[in-house]
């Protein structure tokens, strides 16, 4: 039986605007199974950052059930709900949310700095598999204003990695970067997902949404449409196809 990482059925989320009641989500049935690689398209307007806030554990649903893991999210506490946001989720933002005055490693290290079960070594050895999990090996002592757009993606995609999260929450992830480095960061997310890591990718693009195996499309707070991708192109072979860049010969 195949495990299921993300079980969300009939969620609804409505938000009081004055004396009027907004229903953004209208009944949201979908399930995740684990080692998917799921993107969620939608304009603006359609639910998608409330669906995401909702499977991020960062708000709750008025009514239905969503699962993560296993655990149902209305049953626990605001700490327990930070607990299971920073044990089971990694996030990857469109901005990166990088510190500034902190190296590649040392941001990477964040997520454990409040596990007082982790030693200062074992930060450090988790922080540097992950950021060599991303191809930066290289980077660990670099700060942000000395890497590329791509490569502080990587760093935030190492540091959602560096838990083992059951599962990585990507909102917009190559939202800032150019064709190129988009597809360099969806290698990566590929690479992840060829080793069993389930993805959720939030994004507007068609295009990068057929670098994933399953795409659902949001409207009007409802699905619309939730296929799985039979023709997932590969992004290591797109970027091969794309012509040489003078400037990447440096």
């Amino acid at each position: 039986m195949e495990k299921k990482t993300l079980e969300i059925k009939d969620l609804k989320r409505d938000f009081l605007m004055g004396e009027e009641t907004v229903s953004a989500l209208k009944g949201i049935t979908f399930t995740v199974l684990a080692g998917e690689f799921m993107t969620i398209m939608g304009s603006s307007g359609s639910g998608k950052t409330t669906l995401l806030n909702i499977i991020g554990c960062l708000d709750k649903p008025s009514s239905g059930t969503y699962l993560l893991d296993g655990v149902d999210i209305e049953k626990l506490s605001r700490n327990e709900l930070a607990r299971l946001r920073n044990q089971k989720i990694g996030f990857v933002f469109q901005s990166y949310n990088l510190l500034p005055r902190t190296s590649a490693l040392e941001n990477v290290e964040l997520p454990m700095m409040y596990n007082g079960a982790i030693s200062s070594k074992q930060r450090k050895e988790k922080a540097t598999h992950a950021l060599e999990q991303v191809k930066l090996a290289d980077r660990m002592g670099h700060m942000p204003n000395q890497l590329s757009g791509g490569q502080q993606q990587r760093v935030a995609i190492a540091r959602a990695l560096v838990n083992d999260p059951v599962m990585i929450l990507a909102d917009e992830a190559t939202g800032n970067l150019d064709s190129r480095t988009s597809y360099e960061i969806m290698t990566v997310f590929q690479e992840l997902n060829d080793k069993g890591k389930t993805i959720v990718f939030v994004t507007h693009e068609p295009d990068i949404a057929t670098f994933s195996t399953r795409t659902i499309t949001l409207r009007d707070g409802r699905i619309i449409k939730d296929f799985k991708n039979d023709n997932k192109r590969s992004a290591t072979e797109v970027l091969k196809a794309l012509p040489v860049n003078e400037d990447d010969k440096i």
